[in-house]
């Protein structure tokens, strides 16, 4: 199965789960608080259904377009926009009939599931998998630091010993943590054995978006193979776990993170690469697929750690707390013009996913999406659940309940408004899949 298909099914997949779990979110609280759900899809039915079976007072199906899914509950003003409906007087069953605070939690209830799902699945992972983490040891030769970055004080071979002034035991988080946390010192042991802490300018975030430079820490590895993928040009071109790369293109070759630099400047072409195999000198020529990559790898050492029940749960919400956090702090970026054109469609999510199947990376993506949906539902644009929660608060803070008409408008600009957004950042999948 090629990869597209690959990351297509896993796609379609999770979101198919986080829709129908999302949509529960309101589906359980409308039924607890006697208010009648007329549909629960997964997908659009527009003009049609794939599937469709009414049971009691609710028609559940599948839609044919996946774009999310939709639970119609009645005496609401919703994407359906069921005027006919409104026009009616208020029936005790209707959403319009409940009090605003019974109309609150139904509207908050998908935004809610979304957030215990992503928190529940990394508990999952902590406790089944455990995790994976690079600590100093694992990484000998520290890091390569950019220009930018060293004339703040850090050098090349650096070791991350402390952030803010406590420890870092992920050290490769380093990065994440610049750019998206409130760092405003950082603890390195240089390759002389000399300690120092480095203060870190407030802005240093904001500049690195701007500069382009989200990953000013690189770890340096010895450049051995430690994994070649099948099919890929590495494993066509004959080369071996355990080879040692001298150099390409005559090019010497210190660090692994050399290999992709070197690669970058001739992408299209036949690249000459001089391994040490068995202290024994071999010549291979290898030219990168499409996507610039030759199938070979070196992944590092890494420490695992194992998790009780009790520290995957803590673990586990500690964890998807900082997904969120992280998620809102970067999300500032997108109103800047650098920020917009980086904005992804499904392609974008799609790619989240390996091009393998592997059910530890489904689950941690899925995780990922699941959270990033709870907070772009919760923005207060109507349409969303979100925009209904603003018109709910206006409500229970004024007293004053917005006219049927101003709902009506306000989710048809809403509407209007999604389906922009969802052209424009399937537009730069497009535009990026074509031009790079």
């Amino acid at each position: 199965m090629s990869p597209f298909a690959v990351k297509a099914i896993q796609l379609l997949l999770s979101l198919s789960i986080l829709i129908v779990l999302h949509e529960l979110g309101h589906f359980i609280p409308a039924k607890i608080f006697k208010t009648r759900v007329e549909k629960f899809f997964l997908f659009f039915d527009v003009k049609f259904a794939l599937f469709k079976k009414k049971i009691g007072d609710t028609v559940y199906g599948i839609g044919w377009l996946p774009l999310g899914g939709y639970v119609k509950i009645s005496g609401m003003i919703d994407e359906s926009m069921d005027k006919e409906q409104m026009a009616q007087p208020p029936q005790p069953w209707e959403f319009r009939s409940k009090p605003a605070w019974q109309r609150l939690i139904i509207m908050l209830g998908g935004v809610t599931v979304n957030i215990i799902v992503g928190f529940v699945i990394y508990a999952s992972i902590l406790f089944f998998f455990g995790r994976n983490v690079t600590t100093n040891d694992n990484l000998p030769l520290g890091f390569a630091v950019v220009e930018e970055f060293k004339t703040l004080g850090f050098q090349d071979g650096d070791q991350i010993l402390k952030v803010n002034g406590e420890d870092f035991q992920n050290v490769t988080d380093i990065n994440k943590y610049l750019f998206l946390r409130d760092v405003n010192s950082v603890q390195v042991k240089h390759p002389t054995g000399v300690i120092e802490t480095i203060t870190v300018p407030e802005d240093i975030g904001t500049e690195m978006f701007k500069k382009d430079l989200l990953t000013p820490f690189v770890e340096r590895r010895v450049p051995v193979i430690d994994t070649v993928l099948a099919d890929y040009p590495g494993a066509i071109a004959g080369f071996q776990k355990g080879d040692l790369l001298v150099s390409i293109n005559e090019e010497p070759i210190n660090y692994w993170h050399e290999v992709k630099t070197a690669i970058n400047k001739n992408p299209t072409g036949i690249n000459t690469v001089v391994v040490n195999r068995a202290n024994e000198l071999v010549t291979l020529s290898v030219t990168p697929n499409e996507d610039g990559m030759l199938g070979i790898n070196n992944y590092g050492e890494t420490t695992y750690l194992q998790y009780s029940l009790w520290e995957s749960i803590t673990g586990g919400v500690g964890y998807g707390y900082s997904i969120l956090k992280d998620y809102v702090t970067q999300f500032k970026y997108v109103f800047t013009k650098k920020g917009a054109t980086q904005i992804g469609g499904f392609g974008a999510i799609g790619n989240l996913f390996p091009d393998t199947w592997d059910w530890l990376s489904f689950w941690q993506t899925t995780a990922l999406i699941s959270i990033i949906l709870a907070f772009m539902n919760v923005l207060p644009i109507p349409a969303l659940d979100g925009g209904h929660v603003m018109f709910l608060l206006y409500e229970m803070v004024s007293g004053r309940k917005p006219n049927d008409k101003f709902m009506e408008y306000a989710q048809m600009v809403g509407f209007f408004l999604l389906i922009a957004l969802v052209l424009f950042a399937n537009g730069n999948d497009i535009y990026r899949a074509i031009f790079g």
